[in-house]
């Protein structure tokens, strides 16, 4: 396995680490008029990233990697940024949607990584989460109008 696999899943892993944490924030302190829309869809976010981490450390300890544990090293390592709390629900789903975007755009640069060092399994992994992030890019931008 190569530096750039472990380095991909790594991000990833880092990214849905911090966005599990992001999104109980968001779930916990939306407010105002579409609480109960988003209250229920940040923990269905939150559960799919829970998901997320869990396979991509699975491949990537698969591949003999070591997936980052540590939230010094999530954090470190992380391209989106944490929740800075009093956001509100409009922000909350803005900021939402440009983290998604900038994991679909790592996404797609890891899957010619993948593709460039024959790892078929990683990049049919990084390709069903690419599909699932675009959709809900597609719905959250939709939800800000």
């Amino acid at each position: 396995m190569s530096d750039n696999i472990t380095q991909v899943l790594n991000t990833q892993i880092a990214n849905w680490s911090l966005l599990f944490t992001k999104l109980h924030n968001y779930h916990w302190y939306v407010k105002g008029p579409q609480f109960f829309t988003l209250h229920l869809k940040f923990e269905e976010l939150y559960t799919e990233a829970a998901l997320h981490v869990d396979n991509l450390a699975e491949r990537l300890l698969a591949l003999g990697g070591s997936p980052v544990a540590t939230l010094r090293g999530i954090i470190e390592t992380a391209t989106v940024k944490d929740a800075v709390g009093n956001e509100s629900a409009t922000e909350m789903v803005r900021t939402l949607a440009a983290d998604f975007g900038t994991i679909v755009n790592e996404l797609k640069e890891g899957m010619s990584i993948a593709n460039r060092e024959g790892d078929e399994t990683t990049g049919d992994m990084l390709l069903a989460i690419h599909s699932s992030l675009e959709k809900h890019v597609w719905m959250l931008k939709s939800f800000l109008g």
